[in-house]
């Protein structure tokens, strides 16, 4: 890619991110827009502006910016819980490796980069119609002492980064268990779920959970909830609702607007109350809600799986952790997730059902990876301009034009990719869905592993190799070429990746400030159907969409810092953009759906220490082939002393984020005794776990309530 072609990709991405930020300051003012841009204070009741024009809410004003840099991490804790804190210092622990990194690379390895003579063919009098491989470790002389600056770069970033991740593992670590011993009693401390219970014939599965547990658990034992088939029962109720809001919404329309012709087109007949037509429909829905809900209370619908609550929290982990059965397939127990926080709708109850839905996810993965290639191939095609005349003749009229052919090979790759990017965290999040995982907060998590993983093959491996290599085949007819030419040919992709930063980083991130698809959905809203304020929900955070493109720069930064530190610069800009709107977005927009106490951590540190390991591998690729041995030898003790270091925190850190330990449940446990509400709180354990879909449901009488209130005087 030229640096004009750079430019002009940075140029678009730069004018786009103003225009959001600008547009969302002056926006996020206007009281009709506090259901998309402050959602949350809107909910809470904090966010109640007065609804008279004033000319100072059409300006643009950074106060928010402000606000989002001081808000404290104990706020944010208060109001977010300790997800919100670890992800935000997910943000400040890559801001601190690129800082790094951008000191060491853009003041030390890029003028060593440029100042090399390695590229001869380079104009260095017309730099923007030039290669970006002059500012790449491509342009430094093979055997040249000048790399052993780039040597010694890897040496101090690894140290660097070992020693951040050591210290956030053990701070997260100390949070979450501090931040446990601070809580109040939870009911998924004291429960865990158990499938695949064997049920002998003429006994339920409710019997056979109590018969258990009474017998091998007497002491601790204290209720159990059985699980049932609710799929169909939950599409009743979602049309219920749908039914319900329709009527509110009509009782709040004028009379005029409140029926309907009941003949041929309205030329003539009388007309039907709408109103009433859809209450008696409503009170026909809540019969059959009421009516199928007695028949999935029987024995028949029960699901071989079932929530236990112990008296204890110490009681509740030791029968997670005790193989229950001497059949391993049965009596599988697993903890809890908060009653809030469990994901109804599939629910497989058997170990082989839940092990074959986890092998058909693996294929489905497998199969969508090598789908996504054809995009990859294709974008790597639009990167060169002349491989693309080739491809689509007809068009080399239209590339001539020098500002098209930039916009080709500089921004529209990357914005391709990115299209067909935003298509996966939904995707992975309906496969692990079906995976099998109970929780919301399971499902998110796996997303997040699929999605990071995802990202790291089919945007960074296929890249490279369809960019760098798969394009040169020919290379390989001459033997004694190969060294230099992949020398040359692998840091050039750091090109691309800088385009790809600055619009999946720069521009993505400031769409995700504007919130543009929530906006006009917002306007077709109101346009339609009116003010629907108490309608929507708390929007959560989207960690499986996030997460992966933070760890996926990070990536980024610590693979290409000593190859191509142009990159980095665009880097540092992105972890600020995303610090400053993720902050903001945590105070006004998104509600915690569920708290993980920081368990996306291990995620990340598992994340860097494969960059750290990626960088070594291409750092003993480059050394040798740039013809400096000795270097390339002097890089190995650093993967082993990597693992070990990874090894050590495993042993040390990673069982917190698996369960907590005797003492501190122990400790705990000894709280509750003096806890004059404990007895409450079992009252109130017994019904935790009890399904949605089989509580009671009333809406008919709400909807008379509400019809009242709208026609009684004021």
């Amino acid at each position: 890619m030229l640096v004009s072609a750079l430019l002009t990709s940075v140029g678009i991405n730069f004018g786009l991110c103003v225009l959001f930020w600008t547009l969302y300051s002056s926006l996020r003012k206007q009281p009709a827009n506090y259901d998309v841009y402050a959602p949350r204070l809107l909910s809470d009741g904090q966010s109640q502006g007065s609804s008279t024009f004033r000319l100072e809410r059409l300006l643009p004003t950074p106060d928010w910016v402000r606000r989002a840099w001081q808000s404290s991490e104990e706020e944010l804790l208060s109001s977010s819980g300790l997800d919100a804190v670890v992800f935000m210092r997910i943000i400040t622990f890559s801001l601190r490796v690129i800082t790094l990194a951008v000191v060491i690379g853009v003041f030390i390895l890029l003028p060593v980069n440029f100042s090399g003579d390695q590229l001869h063919d380079v104009n260095f009098a017309n730099l923007t119609s030039s290669s970006l491989d002059i500012f790449t470790i491509s342009n430094v002389k093979d055997g040249s002492n000048r790399l052993w600056a780039h040597f010694c770069a890897v040496y101090l970033l690894t140290i660097f980064v070992c020693f951040l991740l050591y210290h956030e593992y053990k701070y997260v670590s100390s949070r979450r268990i501090s931040y446990f011993l601070s809580s109040k009693p939870q009911p998924h401390q004291f429960t865990i779920l158990v499938r695949s219970v064997p049920v002998s014939a003429g006994i339920t599965v409710s019997d056979s959970v109590e018969r258990f547990f009474k017998e091998y658990h007497p002491s601790t034992y204290l209720s159990h909830v059985v699980v049932r088939r609710t799929n169909k029962l939950r599409y009743l109720i979602n049309d219920t609702k749908k039914l319900y809001k329709r009527l509110i919404h009509l009782q709040r329309e004028p009379t005029a607007s409140k029926s309907q012709p009941s003949s041929f087109f309205g030329l003539f007949g009388a007309k039907d109350d709408l109103v009433d037509h859809y209450e008696k429909k409503l009170e026909d829905l809540e019969e059959n809600v009421r009516l199928v809900q007695s028949d999935v209370s029987m024995a028949g619908e029960e699901v071989r799986a079932a929530f236990v609550s112990f008296k204890s929290r110490y009681g509740a982990a030791a029968a997670l952790h005790i193989q229950q059965a001497d059949n391993p397939t049965q009596m599988v127990a697993e903890q809890a997730p908060e009653p809030h926080d469990v994901y109804w709708p599939l629910f497989p109850e058997s170990f082989m059902r839940r092990w074959i839905s986890q092998l058909i996810v693996i294929v489905a993965c497998i199969l969508l990876t090598a789908l996504f290639l054809i995009p990859v191939v294709v974008v790597q095609g639009l990167t060169n301009l002349s491989q693309l005349e080739i491809w689509l003749p007809f068009l080399k009229s239209i590339l001539n034009v020098a500002f098209v052919s930039q916009v080709v090979t500089g921004y529209l790759p990357s914005l391709i990719l990115q299209l067909f990017l935003m298509m996966i965290p939904p995707i992975m999040k309906f496969l692990s869905s079906v995976q099998g995982h109970i929780s919301i907060s399971e499902i998110i998590k796996s997303a997040c592993n699929k999605v990071l993983w995802f990202t790291i093959w089919n945007i960074y491996f296929a890249n490279v190799l369809s960019g760098s290599v798969f394009s040169q085949i020919f290379i390989f007819l001459e033997p004694k070429n190969v060294p230099a030419r992949l020398a040359v040919a692998v840091p050039a992709q750091a090109s691309f990746f800088i385009a790809y930063v600055v619009t999946s980083g720069w521009t993505s991130t400031t769409l995700e400030l504007f919130r543009l698809i929530p906006l006009i959905c917002s306007l077709i809203r109101k346009c339609f159907s009116g003010n629907t304020n108490n309608e929507l929900k708390d929007p959560a955070f989207p960690y499986h969409g996030v997460l992966p493109r933070v760890l996926f720069f990070g990536l980024l930064g610590i693979t290409y810092f000593f190859l191509a530190p142009l990159i980095l610069p665009f880097l540092l800009v992105y972890f600020c953009l995303a610090y400053t709107i993720y902050s903001n977005q945590f105070i006004n927009v998104y509600a915690p759906l569920y708290e993980t106490a920081g368990k996306f951590w291990p995620i990340v540190h598992n994340s860097m220490i494969f960059s750290l390991l990626l960088m070594h591998a291409i750092a003993v690729g480059i050394f040798t082939l740039k013809k400096l041995p000795l270097a390339s030898s002097l890089v190995f003790p650093l993967p082993v002393i990597t693992l070990i270091f990874n090894a050590y925190c495993r042993k040390r850190f990673l069982p917190i984020f698996v369960a907590y330990s005797a003492e501190t449940l122990i400790k705990k446990d000894r709280e509750d005794i003096n806890d004059a509400t404990t007895a409450e709180f079992f009252n109130k354990l017994v019904a935790a776990y009890q399904d949605p879909a089989l509580l009671p449901m009333q809406y008919s009488s709400d909807s008379n309530r509400e019809r009242t209130s709208l026609l009684s005087p004021v």
